[in-house]
């Protein structure tokens, strides 16, 4: 199965310098990121599916695996433990994990939630309790980047498994109060069907309408348009624009039951057009690419 990345980004470091970002395309649309300590060389891998990519990344690089960091319990998000585990290759490793989920991650040596750190190396990352996709969902902060797993992605968020929307919608409002040149390492490649969304609830957003532009341009090429940024979340993502009257106007003329007289409202109801998938009827002729 080929991944839809076929020209990953290229290693980053944070604005710190103290970390070195790597990302390691896995299974179809996974991205898993290898956090690499530039004091000391040891790497920990951000959640993914398998471990065989990860495993062949760092033989390639001279990179010395040491941890893993688990953002949720999804099979590919902890079958990179799994899989490790099987190999042999899990013992002795730190696995910093949700500790309110800490049964159902393999190998898990610390349970994280809000307010613990997760280290590589001597690197210290804050963890923030992101919960809404599902119950126990963590992301990871260091310096100027996030790995904020599956609760925001990039023009998007994810599914509301166990929500409810309030618990999403405060999660994604408290990553969207970080820095806006915190880089947004989410970790699957979903940005084309998200803005395609995002054009359909907010066509008069000029920001928008740039970044379709230059995310169907990378993507014709193969390219990542993941990290993104927070500034760039702010401007474009729909589930933070529920102040934006076009895009309440849309929500309202989908849903004009509904009371939309708070933000966590109209957040829920983007959530629910989003999954009807009414969307995906528009064709690229209908977005500004030409």
């Amino acid at each position: 199965m080929q991944h839809v990345v076929t020209e990953p980004r290229a290693p980053f470091r944070t604005a710190d310098g103290a970390l070195e970002i790597h990302q390691i395309p896995a299974a179809r649309d996974n991205l898993i990121w290898l956090a690499v300590c530039t004091a000391t060389g040891a790497g920990a891998a951000v959640d993914g599916p398998g471990a065989g990519e990860v495993l062949d990344y760092c033989a390639a690089k001279g990179i010395e695996l040491k941890a893993v960091w688990n953002t949720h319990t999804h099979w590919d998000h902890i079958g990179v433990n799994a899989d490790l585990q099987k190999r042999g290759k899990l013992e002795g490793l730190e696995v910093f994990g949700p500790a309110k989920k800490a049964k159902d991650v393999p190998g898990l040596t610390r349970g994280v939630d809000e307010g613990d750190v997760a280290r590589i190396g001597k690197v210290e990352a804050k963890v923030m309790l992101t919960e809404g996709h599902i119950d126990g969902h963590v992301s990871f902060v260091a310096s100027d980047a996030v790995f904020c797993g599956d609760t925001m992605f990039a023009g998007g968020c994810g599914y509301l498994f166990d929500g409810p929307p309030e618990k999403m919608h405060r999660s994604l409002e408290r990553l969207a109060e970080l820095e806006g040149g915190t880089r947004v390492c989410c970790a699957h490649e979903y940005t084309q069907a998200n803005l395609r969304f995002a054009w359909s609830v907010e066509p008069d957003n000029e920001a928008l309408a740039e970044r379709i532009r230059a995310a169907w341009a990378l993507r014709a090429k193969g390219g990542c348009t993941v990290p993104s940024t927070i500034a760039e979340e702010r401007a474009t993502n729909p589930f933070l624009r529920h102040h934006s009257a076009t895009l309440k106007a849309k929500v309202a003329e989908a849903f004009p039951e509904r009371d939309l007289s708070t933000p966590v409202a109209v957040f829920a109801a983007t959530r629910a057009l989003k999954d009807r998938k009414d969307y995906e009827a528009i064709p690229d002729s209908a977005l500004p690419i030409g």
